[in-house]
């Protein structure tokens, strides 16, 4: 019977032993979830205090590289390629031959036209003495005179037709793969090689709107291209004169030396457009900005307490962005942790 009441009651005291536990357990958690949860427990944050400095104002874009000029080269005139005078891939000189198509058969009509054109002349001499002598009438001389201005004309002719058999390059450049052979059947649809002149080459890109009336002629950019630590420098020289409806964006182009042949036309650049440069102005870290549905806002440390700051932000770069209105010199701005932020939560900043 001692045993019974012995086991009943150390069930009775484990019982309530683990209650107990249980009980200043929960106590414990729920206090400290209180705390966690507290709101007039500040949270501590990173800040800085603005100051103005003077903003080299740099407009980081992309573009794309053209050869200053380039061709297709083709023949005006169908016929039998009996000659081709340059290598792939040399460099040729404006006016060169490239390539000569057989002309015997035009050639035989030049000698045909010429001796028309002979008698036609020898006509026209006679008619004008006849017409002297009133042995013919006005209009027999006319058209005397009408037949030799023809055939002079039909002469004509095949000489342009004939001259067109030997193709030049139209300007001075590094030709490309050719898709002709001697003897190949060439008609006027037919490329036969790329011309390109590479001296010099053509960056053309496109900026916002809100930055057309920061460009002007004559000013230099920096540029990068794929695969090369070098910066280019390039001279803006041609501005559309209006802006693209569809994108809002004016396109603009620029030329550069390309004298150590390294640049290729059909490459992006990476380009650096300076504008105006701005003295006094407010730069902040690019993490202290939260995009919003009306823009963009920051925090700013207020006796203690978050405050909310609407701000007109504009040129960027990779680690700040340049603000136009909203901020003022002294302002103590919170750079960390501004995502988890309300207006008015307590803080506690750590000012570096």
């Amino acid at each position: 019977m001692k045993v019974k009441h012995l086991i009943y009651t150390l069930l009775i005291i484990t019982i309530g032993g683990f209650i107990t536990y249980r009980i200043i357990s929960n106590k414990g958690k729920n206090e400290d979830s209180k705390k966690f949860n507290d709101k007039d427990s500040p949270t501590t944050v990173n800040g800085i205090v603005i100051k103005t400095a003077t903003f080299d104002n740099n407009l980081s874009l992309t573009g794309s590289i053209e050869a200053n000029e380039q061709v297709e080269i083709h023949s005006e005139v169908s016929g039998i390629v009996e000659g081709i005078f340059f290598n792939e891939g040399s460099y040729v000189t404006k006016g060169q031959v490239l390539f000569k198509v057989n002309d015997v058969e035009l050639r035989a009509q030049l000698r045909q036209a010429v001796t028309k054109e002979g008698l036609a002349a020898e006509n026209e001499r006679r008619a004008k003495l006849l017409l002297q002598k009133e042995a013919i009438s006005q209009e027999e001389a006319d058209v005397a005179r009408a037949d030799h201005a023809s055939a002079q004309a039909q002469s004509q002719l095949i000489r342009a037709q004939i001259s067109k058999t030997s193709v030049r390059a139209p300007f001075s450049g590094k030709i490309g793969l050719r898709s002709i052979s001697p003897g190949t059947y060439i008609t006027p649809t037919v490329l036969v090689a790329k011309l390109v002149n590479t001296g010099k080459l053509k960056i053309t890109f496109s900026i916002p709107e809100k930055y057309a009336s920061q460009v002007k002629n004559g000013s230099t950019i920096d540029f990068t291209v794929s695969g090369s630590d070098k910066t280019y420098n390039a001279k803006i020289y041609a501005i559309e004169p209006e802006v693209a409806v569809a994108t809002r964006t004016l396109q603009i182009r620029a030329i550069a030396d390309n004298t150590d042949g390294k640049l290729f036309p059909g490459t992006f650049a990476d380009i650096k457009l300076p504008l105006n440069i701005i003295k006094d102005a407010i730069v902040v870290p690019s993490q202290a900005i939260v995009p919003v549905q009306d823009g963009k806002k920051v925090f700013v440390a207020d006796h203690g307490k978050a405050k909310e700051v609407m701000v007109d932000a504009t040129t960027r770069t990779d680690s700040s962005i340049l603000i136009l209105s909203g901020l003022k010199a002294g302002d103590t701005l919170i750079t960390s942790g501004v995502m988890s932020l309300k207006n008015e939560s307590p803080i506690k900043v750590k000012v570096k």
